[in-house]
């Protein structure tokens, strides 16, 4: 009985280092899993590499052109051909750019100086005339909106070098003689502009002004105007939901006059201008007004 039992124990050891040894062996296997994992991933990205590199530049431009026209010809950007996996590539314009939809800046972008064939001057004018458009469709749009609320001829637009216009001028329609207050039309078109500029993510300058006529209500016009922009930027801010970080309010008191011969001198500058500051850089927004004159714009 004792042999027996020894003879089992012994008998029994060598199968269990057996069996540890092809635990070890497998174990030892399993990189190869790993190893075929990695190379059907590198497959795929190899594919997908060459899918990219092969470009059809004629049904590319079709679709750039159709979402440029589809976003409202918004500013290209620029992607530049490489030398790696992507050979071949030419440099295109992909449009739109969509930062404005979020509230970024919505300044175009210069068109490549590589290959284009155009002067550092006419990359400016070509950057300009795309900003012009832009600032006429905002100018288009307010003027639908306008018009939807039967206020179609209570603002003025005019193209500066600092942006589009949108000047509050009418009579006694928005402020009463040496006052600050707001009429009930006034607050229609305020609340009525205010939607289309949110949307556009620029930023936004109240300017309020004042004819030559002393004030009697204000020590002094420069207190009366901006009084009066003062009030068009709280109901833009606390109705109309404009971010206070994009809107700031100023009063030039009766230094700068509008000199507009449809308008009585003393009526036309009992005013506020709402500004959509234009993001380009300063050499591009001053053709800005030339071309706007070109084509007829105030």
């Amino acid at each position: 009985m004792s042999a027996g039992r020894g003879s089992g124990g012994h008998g029994g050891r060598p199968r269990r280092r057996k069996a540890a040894h092809e635990q070890d062996h497998d174990n030892h296997e399993r990189w190869a899993v790993s190893y075929a994992d990695m190379m059907t991933v590198l497959v795929g990205l190899f594919i997908v590499l060459y899918s990219m590199s092969q470009i059809d530049q004629q049904k590319f431009e079709e679709l750039r052109q159709s979402l440029a026209v589809g976003f409202g010809h918004r500013a290209p950007s620029i992607i530049e051909g490489s030398n790696g996996a992507l050979t071949g590539v030419q440099a295109v314009e992909v449009t739109p750019d969509l930062s404005a939809d979020v509230g970024a800046d919505t300044s175009p972008v210069l068109p490549s100086p590589e290959g284009d064939g155009l002067t550092e001057q006419e990359r400016r004018v070509l950057a300009a005339e795309i900003e012009l458009n832009r600032l006429q469709e905002v100018a288009a749009q307010v003027s639908t909106a306008l018009a939807g609320q039967g206020l179609g001829d209570r603002v003025r637009f005019r193209v500066t070098e600092r942006g589009l216009v949108i000047g509050m001028i009418a009579d006694d329609v928005f402020f009463s003689a040496d006052a600050a207050t707001l009429t009930s039309t006034a607050l229609r078109v305020i609340d009525t502009v205010t939607p289309v500029l949110l949307r556009t993510g620029d930023e936004l300058a109240v300017e309020g002004h004042a004819n030559t006529v002393p004030s009697v209500r204000y020590p002094t016009n420069w207190e009366l105007s901006a009084d009066r922009a003062t009030q068009v930027l709280r109901r833009m801010v606390e109705v109309g939901g404009v971010p206070p970080a994009r809107i700031v309010a100023a009063g030039f008191g009766d230094a700068r006059p509008l000199d507009d011969p449809d308008v009585d001198p003393i009526e036309a500058n009992r005013r506020v201008d709402v500004v959509v500051l234009s993001g380009v850089p300063e050499e591009i927004r001053q053709l800005l007004p030339g071309l706007a004159a070109a084509r007829g714009l105030g």
